[in-house]
């Protein structure tokens, strides 16, 4: 009984805060203010805090423009946890828009949607994200393509960097600068998180959210360690296969360290 009472809590929180924060940021992206840069900022906090989400931050955010975030992803967590530490935008497969909350979340924000399939509006979708970058905002990539089981990197595609070069036109200095960033969920309850929590951490796509959303709010406590490693810059002439692979292994190395239970300073 008062699990259920605390979980209608928790939700009611959120339900509130977004209600009073829609209009506001409906109202930004209508006339282009820059207040709906920050809001969501405010909606992620809350909602980290309502989910019991706890994130350990190591390294820091790079303050050069344009920059374009690259980060692992297990879950729909991350986004939250992202959004909560800066103010950014992230890149979204299409079909997220029809996506219950979500997709409503997601168009609030801003998102750039993508239709891969579609190679005549890519070069659409890539100016508009290079359009984005140009003017200070912060893009993030999740360049895996898809969420894993939150236990280890899938291959990163070199083609999702094409944003990058892509910017590098409206690049004031001639170059773009790409930050890994590495998401490990590492405990539950305040222990280590093994095996049988594991499926708290990734979501993939064939389980349905509702109950993944109880169970993550059952747990109460939920640690994430986030890594911002060592930023690559990009520039004209270089090869998104070799910016691929060098943030690819940035990516791994932090996120099995702090897996593994190893937390570099």
């Amino acid at each position: 009984m008062i699990t259920s009472l605390r979980i209608g809590f928790l939700l009611l929180v959120i339900v509130v805060s977004t209600l009073l924060l829609a209009p506001v940021q409906l109202a930004g992206l209508a006339f282009d203010w820059r207040i709906r840069r920050r809001l969501p900022r405010l909606w992620h906090r809350i909602a980290c805090r309502m989910l019991g989400i706890r994130i350990h931050v190591h390294g820091r955010l790079d303050s050069r423009r344009p920059l374009l975030i690259a980060a692992n992803h297990a879950s729909w967590k991350d986004i939250l946890v992202l959004g909560a530490l800066a103010d950014v935008v992230f890149i979204a497969k299409n079909e997220v828009k029809t996506w219950p909350v979500f997709g409503l979340l997601a168009r609030l924000q801003k998102s750039v949607f993508v239709v891969r399939e579609e190679k005549r509006r890519t070069g659409d979708q890539v100016n508009e994200i290079a359009e984005r970058m140009a003017d200070g905002e912060i893009v993030v990539l999740f360049p895996e393509g898809t969420t894993s089981d939150g236990n280890r990197l899938l291959e990163v595609k070199s083609s999702l960097f094409g944003a990058a070069a892509a910017a590098l036109p409206l690049a004031p200095q001639g170059v773009v600068y790409v930050q890994p960033v590495a998401i490990a969920y590492t405990r539950v309850y305040g222990l280590p998180m093994g095996r049988f929590h594991r499926p708290l951490a990734g979501w993939p796509g064939d389980v349905p959210l509702l109950p993944h959303l109880i169970g993550v709010l059952k747990a109460g406590a939920l640690d994430v360690d986030v890594s911002f490693g060592e930023t690559a810059e990009y520039r004209e002439g270089d090869k998104r296969k070799q910016l691929s692979a060098v943030v690819e292994g940035r990516i791994r190395t932090m996120l099995l360290d702090h897996l593994r239970g190893r937390h570099p300073v």
